[in-house]
């Protein structure tokens, strides 16, 4: 079976880089500090629900949280379910042996926490309805989970490096929106993690910038462009998003200036002297797109603004 120019190239790049994975992965460990799901939820609240115990079925009013809020923690609960499939798409990209696989599964099993704490949270203090909670799960993880970018390690890990910092920006609003000092408290943990797997693939890509500057480049400005979460095929996931973005807990401007900005700057693509070909149009490229969202996320931001004032008024 032959090898393609871009197999050879990806294999040579993944080899030159496995040294940085080992540095970024005892980093990591160093840095990574052990917790326990079961102390972030207060389980002196919770009491049977309907079915096989006959307890008492779920109503809204029961939720302590925003709507806002609960809107959310549902999208970034069922997000965190799909781990099998991200597992699956990172280990068949960074591979299972050396550093690379001890990534892959301490990412995983720090990652699995998440959905751990969340749905436990959730389920004890009533915040969301578990019957459609898990129904939406259901459909969720067998609609399957498949990269944008296939096998590409470079477009996978910038798209986690912006991905990585995107949740930890969203966690940590959630909490604050949530109304609920212990969900904050709980938000506030998870981001932490998030904002460490984030440093790590950060950092890895930065190696990548260093080793293959062009093609990480064009890499980058793909990822860019068609940037989705990996919650955008859930059941009702453009609704919930326009709910979440006029809430302020994720918009364009916070996707904007604290998700891509600061990676970027960190990256120092606009400084960069070592791009030429399709690397320096790719640069291009991304100073124009990201010209036309900051643009977009200032006339959303008016819009909401206008929106919010008009509904102040009605309410006078």
């Amino acid at each position: 079976m032959s090898v393609t120019p871009e197999e050879k190239f990806q294999t040579g790049l993944l080899h030159d880089l496995e040294p940085v994975v080992e540095t970024e992965l005892n980093r990591h460990l160093s840095m990574a500090k052990e917790w326990f799901p079961h102390q972030y939820v207060p389980w002196s609240e919770g009491r049977d629900f309907d079915g096989p115990l006959d307890g008492e079925p779920w109503s809204i009013e029961q939720s302590k949280v925003t709507a806002e809020a609960r809107e959310s923690l549902i999208v970034n609960l069922l997000t965190e379910d799909n781990l099998p499939g991200y597992h699956n798409a990172i280990a068949a990209v960074y591979g299972r042996e050396g550093a690379w696989g001890t990534w892959v599964n301490r990412w995983t099993a720090e990652e699995n926490r998440h959905s751990v704490v969340l749905r436990d949270y959730l389920t004890v203090t009533r915040a969301v309805d578990p019957v459609a909670l898990e129904r939406a799960r259901m459909r969720h993880m067998e609609a399957g989970y498949e990269a944008d970018h296939g096998d590409s390690f470079l477009h996978g890990t910038a798209y986690v490096s912006f991905q990585e910092l995107a949740t930890r920006v969203s966690h940590r609003n959630t909490g604050k929106a949530s109304g609920d000092p212990l969900c904050e408290q709980m938000m506030v943990r998870i981001a932490a993690d998030e904002n460490l797997h984030m440093i790590f693939y950060r950092n890895l890509l930065g190696a990548s910038l260093e080793a293959a500057p062009n093609e990480t480049m064009r890499a980058i400005t793909d990822v860019v462009k068609g940037f989705q979460m990996p919650g955008y095929s859930i059941d009702g996931f453009l609704r919930k998003s326009v709910v979440i973005a006029n809430a302020g807990i994720y918009d364009l401007r916070l996707h904007h200036d604290d998700v891509l900005v600061p990676v970027l700057r960190k990256w120092g693509v606009f400084d960069r002297t070592d791009l030429s070909g399709d690397g320096e149009k790719a640069r291009q490229e991304l100073g124009e797109f990201l010209e036309q969202l900051d643009a977009a996320a200032t006339k959303f931001e008016t819009r909401r603004e206008e929106r919010r004032a008009r509904q102040a008024t009605r309410k006078s």
